[in-house]
């Protein structure tokens, strides 16, 4: 990346600017402006994540930035995190919402603001930004969106095609932990009673989702696919293919009336000018485009960019930690593409002699797939364990590895050797007809792309939970030994197969941990079956974007410095497997403000083959803090397993001031499996 030191203007930063609402309660604001400039557009950024230590390291390289270049950036603390006062019951509450309108309200008020507000975000940012957006105050002009999602039941880090995530009880325990810590004693001097107040109402929500198994109103609101009219500011959304929020930008830019364009990179969950694998690109320039066009009304002919620019990316060996992933940038001026066609792909039939039939050409992928149907499902309790992260974060093998060891226990559908590259672009989506076993029970697509040496890499996967064949709203256990069609859609995806691979299908029913297992171990036989591909025309690099640039970086020093662990354990006495993470972020000291931090986390995702009843997650997060004389240090636990009729969640948050233990809690929730 480049650091840019010289900027159009000189700024200002102020580190606590004050935003009181209506109710009293007030929000801890962080802002950069531009001195001399005038009354400017306010770009905000609205989230949980502490500007005083949690993402002040990417907020000094972005704001002063964009800050630089003529506008007010606003960083602000929500209600009952960092500096800010109040309580957070959950995530993109109501309150949450009506807060962000009148932040909103208020910058487009102050005397340095001349009355237009962006707001940006990623992740939880990138939600409430849409969610906002939907809302519709007057003063919001436009957003930017990265990592973010339009369905908070079908795409999120709790449910996928209505299965259980593995992530939905990590994410209660990083929640758990994350708003366990106090503000900033230097800018709250009633911190300690404010901290305390908030340990007493923390929430633990894993419980809480876990319960809510169908598609209710809790989801729906928050949810910007309810009602996509209401879509009526600019947006412009990211996404990256190692993320699990990828699938966000084609939906929007398919439908979304307002003016809407959509970047997708190779990367994890991180903003693009700073994420791998690379090639990292020119972000800040690219948003700043954004807000020249739609805050500023520079007509720059922004609004005439390609509607859908994805990265390609093309065959490589596995790599779990990849740095960089070669392949070229697409440009699609309208979404969906006339460039890409639906190829349909039979799973291979037996004729009335049990040889089989011939199944129809596709293209590039020449005669179709080997193994025959019907066949049946039944695979391990630990595949997945290659899976990776649902959004990782950076190079500690959080991407998806070798899938070979998953496909030698799954039931594979292999295309044949293809003699050129393949282009796909877009959502493939799986028909089968099938019956089960069991009433509760899920099926597992991914497609894969197999090099001549047998290697395998994950181009994309999608999962439905067979209670939600015919509705996310209203589930049904399967029909025992009844033949269904079930439908759905595997994970937009941008990439090229090279000559000499072959695509593979991989269907599973078990998926660990990236889901929680079915309560049985279900036996779906597979009667037909068919893939429609998105098979794209081909092309070569059609967009060149600007490099990766970011304002100075943070002024810190490193107290000690952090280790990464990850590994598959299996017990050989007892025959379990194991993902065990050990991430110790080591502690740092913010040179600006003295204000020094260290964050330590496990995690022990485990799995007997053969019963799914024995899974078991335990994850543990540490926060520390301190300045001189004064530290402060908090303790999350937190425990799922299961029977087969109850989910059981676990938890306890323990504080400490200096070496002295002065809050401790425990949860203890029930959560009846009803489609899970």
């Amino acid at each position: 990346m480049k650091i840019v030191t010289e900027f159009p203007f000189a700024i200002t930063d102020e580190p606590d600017m004050g935003i009181v609402l209506s109710d009293g309660c007030r929000l801890s604001a962080r802002v950069w402006r531009p001195e001399g400039a005038g009354p400017v557009p306010a770009v905000l950024e609205y989230i949980p994540y502490r500007k005083r230590d949690g993402t002040l390291p990417r907020d000094e390289m972005m704001h002063a930035y964009v800050a630089g270049h003529g506008y007010a950036c606003v960083r602000v603390d929500m209600r009952g995190n960092g500096d800010s006062e109040g309580l957070m019951s959950d995530e993109y509450t109501i309150q949450e919402l009506a807060d962000a309108c009148e932040v909103i309200e208020w910058l487009a008020a102050q005397d340095w603001c001349d009355g237009a507000v962006g707001m940006m975000g990623k992740s939880w940012g990138g939600f409430n930004c849409l969610q906002t957006a939907f809302l519709q105050p007057p003063a919001l002009k436009a957003v930017v969106s990265v990592c973010s999602t339009t369905d908070r039941f079908a795409d999120d880090i709790h449910y996928k095609g209505g299965c259980l995530l593995g992530e939905n009880f990590g994410w209660g325990a990083v929640m758990l932990s994350y708003s366990s810590r106090p503000a900033d004693p230097v800018l709250r001097p009633d911190w300690r009673a404010e901290w305390l107040r908030r340990l007493e109402n923390e929430p633990w929500l894993a419980p809480r989702w876990a319960e809510m198994q169908e598609k209710s109103d809790y989801w729906k609101h928050g949810s910007v696919s309810e009602d996509y009219a209401r879509m009526t500011v600019p947006v412009l959304s990211w996404g990256g293919w190692a993320d699990n929020y990828m699938n966000t930008v084609a939906h929007l830019v398919e439908n979304v009336p307002a003016p809407v364009q959509g970047i997708v990179g190779p990367w994890v969950h991180q903003y693009p000018h700073t994420a791998v694998p690379g090639p990292a690109i020119g972000f800040l320039q690219l948003a700043l485009r954004w807000w020249d066009r739609w805050l500023k009304g520079i007509e720059n002919g922004a609004e005439n960019d390609p509607a859908y620019r994805a990265y390609m990316i093309h065959s490589e060996a596995p790599d779990a930690s990849a740095k960089h992933r070669a392949g070229h940038w697409v440009a699609e001026t309208v979404w969906p593409s006339p460039r890409v066609t639906l190829q349909v792909l039979a799973l291979g039939e037996r004729s009335g002699e049990g040889q089989p039939s011939p199944v129809p050409t596709a293209g590039a992928l020449g005669a179709g797939v080997a193994l025959r149907v019907p066949v049946t499902i039944n695979t391990p309790q630990h595949l997945g364990m290659h899976t990776g992260e649902f959004f990782p974060m950076g190079l500690n093998a959080e991407m998806p590895g070798d899938q070979a060891s998953d496909d030698a226990i799954s039931v594979c559908f292999d295309g044949v050797v293809l003699s050129e590259p393949l282009d796909l672009l877009g959502a493939a989506r799986l028909n089968l007809r099938l019956s089960s076993d069991q009433p509760l029970g899920f099926v597992v697509a991914r497609l894969c792309d197999v090099a001549p040496d047998g290697s395998s890499v994950r181009i994309a996967h999608g999962m439905l939970n067979l209670c939600h064949r015919g509705s996310m709203e209203d589930p049904a256990p399967m029909p025992v030994g009844q033949t269904v069609d079930v439908a759905f859609d595997i994970d937009q995806m941008a990439y090229r197969l090279a000559a000499g691979h072959r695509l593979r299908l991989a269907l599973s029913t078990t998926y660990w941990p990236f889901l929680w297992p079915s309560p049985q171990p279900a036996t779906l036989t597979v009667m037909a079956g068919s893939l429609d591909l998105p098979v794209h025309q081909g092309s070569a690099a059609e967009w060149t974007p600007p490099e990766a640039q970011g304002a100075t970086p943070w002024a810190h020093k490193v107290l000690r410095a952090g280790k990464t662990t990850r590994k598959i354990e299996t017990d050989l006495i007892n025959g379990t497997t194991a993902l065990v993470i050990s991430d110790d972020l080591g502690d740092v000291e913010n040179l600006t403000h003295g204000h020094c931090t260290g964050e330590s986390m496990t995690e022990l995702w485990e799995i007997h083959p053969d019963d799914p009843l024995s899974a078991r997650a335990v994850h543990t997060w540490e926060q520390r803090q301190s300045r001189g004389d004064w530290s402060v240090k908090t303790n999350a636990w937190a425990e799922m397993t299961a029977t087969a009729t109850h989910l059981h969640l676990k938890a306890s948050l323990t504080a400490y001031e200096g070496d002295t233990k002065v809050f401790e809690r425990h949860f203890d929730d029930k959560v009846a499996r009803r489609f899970v």
